[in-house]
């Protein structure tokens, strides 16, 4: 499955002493398992819209509009334990989000470590929305979202084992593009989305191995996803009921001959938690879905880091 694509200019600045600027502009996007370009307005809502906070069908898709993407970053780093990143996504007439994530790693006795993260996120909408028409914005006019996610967990050697939680409060909607990629949350799972949901509440403890010499890394994780019942659409765009997840990802990086080549070997079992009231269009394709997925993805970048 091809990652989503961006066409645009960046620029990264390192004048400064332990300090990391980053910043571009986005005019196009190719998103994930497409192969084609579009406008950024003309990007979002590719995939399924969901629905409006009024129950109604959302009429976004092919009718936003937007010049781009502009992105601010700047991470500061304080010896080798502690980072602070902060970040601003505008799209330009649709909405903003602002990101803060600081993270902590403290030593202890025997190579043993002790791992602190915090982000905050706030989100709010620009101009419309998108559309003047209000059936057919992207972010309701005026309105904005806010998320809390935290994470805990210890690391020696090759080993890590992490606890997370996230929660979207009861001010909005969290709202990202579903073509444009993954979240950054730390309760993230491949093929589990929290976006379009407000008032949610989300749990995740995972296990990680990693040997870097070997190019080869394990992770199992787990996670229950508490979203609003599916009939407050105000709160759940996409009337997704709760759920349950357990991941198992395998990753091996190849090296000498076959240096660039990747193999990623994931499989997905979710499990229904929240009410569906017997309408089974609420379970089908969308929870009690085991599946496994194989991904072989070839890099030609010189000296990339093996995982």
């Amino acid at each position: 499955m091809r990652p989503t694509a961006e066409s645009g200019v960046w620029l990264d600045l390192h004048e400064i002493k332990n300090i990391k600027v980053e910043a571009g502009w986005i005019r196009k996007i190719s998103p994930r398992s497409t192969i084609d370009w579009f406008n950024v307005g003309e990007s979002i809502g590719l995939y399924p819209k969901g629905l409006n906070p009024d129950g109604t069908g959302s009429g976004y898709p092919e009718q936003l509009k937007s010049k781009g993407v502009a992105l601010l970053g700047a991470t500061k780093k304080w010896g080798t334990n502690t980072k602070l990143q902060v970040w601003n996504q505008y799209v330009e007439n649709v909405f903003n989000t602002a990101f803060l994530q600081i993270d902590h790693t403290q030593p202890l006795k025997k190579g043993h470590k002790w791992i602190l993260g915090a982000q905050i996120t706030h989100q709010n909408a620009l101009e419309e929305g998108g559309n003047v028409i209000a059936t057919q914005t992207y972010f309701t006019k005026d309105g904005q979202s806010n998320v809390i996610s935290t994470q805990t967990g210890w690391e020696r050697g090759h080993w890590r084992a992490l606890a997370a939680y996230t929660h979207i409060t009861a001010d909005g909607r969290f709202l990202s593009p579903r073509e444009w990629g993954r979240e950054p949350f730390y309760t993230f799972m491949p093929r589990e989305r929290l976006e379009g949901s407000g008032n949610s509440h989300s749990v995740t403890a995972r296990v990680q191995w990693n040997n870097p010499a070997k190019r080869l890394k394990v992770e199992a994780a787990y996670g229950h996803f508490y979203l609003p019942d599916i009939t407050e659409v105000q709160w759940n765009k996409y009337a997704f009921p709760a759920f349950n997840q357990f991941n198992f990802d395998v990753r091996y990086a190849f090296s000498g001959m076959l240096e660039g080549l990747r193999v990623q070997v994931l499989y997905v079992g979710k499990g229904l938690l929240g009410n569906v009231y017997g309408n089974e269009k609420y379970v089908i394709n969308k929870v009690v879905v085991p599946h496994a997925v194989i991904n072989v993805t070839y890099s030609f970048q010189a000296n990339s880091p093996p995982l």
